[in-house]
C-alpha cells in the first residue's frame, strides 16, 4: 500500500460493505464524494441500533481493514458509541445510532432530497 495510506477504491469500498452488512448494520448508504470533494471518493453511512452496536460494527470495520488490506485506519467517537467516525482514506464511514443519524442528516448535505431514503446497501 503506498505511504499516503491509499489502496484499491473498489476493494475498499467493498470490503466496507461486506463488513457493515455481516455486523447487521442498517440503512447502509454509499455516496459517490469524487467531483463533490477532495477528501475521498466515498462516503458510506449506516445505522446500528445501539451505542454498543455502533461501537462493536466500528471496531469490527476497523480490525477487518487491517487484516484484509492492510490499513490502519483512524475513528473518533467509539467511545461513546452515538456516532462512530472512520477514516479509512478513500472511504470515509458513518456509524450512528437512529436518532444521532436522523438529527444530523449527513445524508441532506451530499445528495439530492429524493435520492437520500436508504436501503440496504445502496449506492446512489
Amino acid at each position: 500500500m503506498p505511504a499516503s495510506g491509499k489502496s484499491d477504491g473498489g476493494s475498499l469500498l467493498s470490503t466496507v460493505l461486506a463488513s457493515l452488512e455481516d455486523d447487521k448494520a442498517e440503512d447502509i448508504l454509499s455516496i459517490p464524494l469524487a467531483g463533490k470533494s477532495e477528501m475521498a471518493d466515498h462516503m458510506v453511512i449506516a445505522t446500528g441500533r445501539s451505542s454498543r452496536q455502533v461501537a462493536a460494527i466500528a471496531e469490527h470495520l476497523a480490525d477487518r481493514l487491517k487484516q484484509d488490506l492492510g490499513l490502519l485506519v483512524r475513528t473518533e467517537g467509539q467511545e461513546l458509541g452515538d456516532w462512530v467516525l472512520i477514516d479509512a482514506g478513500d472511504v470515509i464511514v458513518h456509524v450512528f445510532r437512529p436518532e444521532v443519524r436522523e438529527f444530523y442528516q449527513l445524508e441532506k448535505m451530499w445528495m439530492p432530497r429524493e435520492a437520500a431514503k436508504p436501503t440496504a446497501a445502496t449506492t446512489v
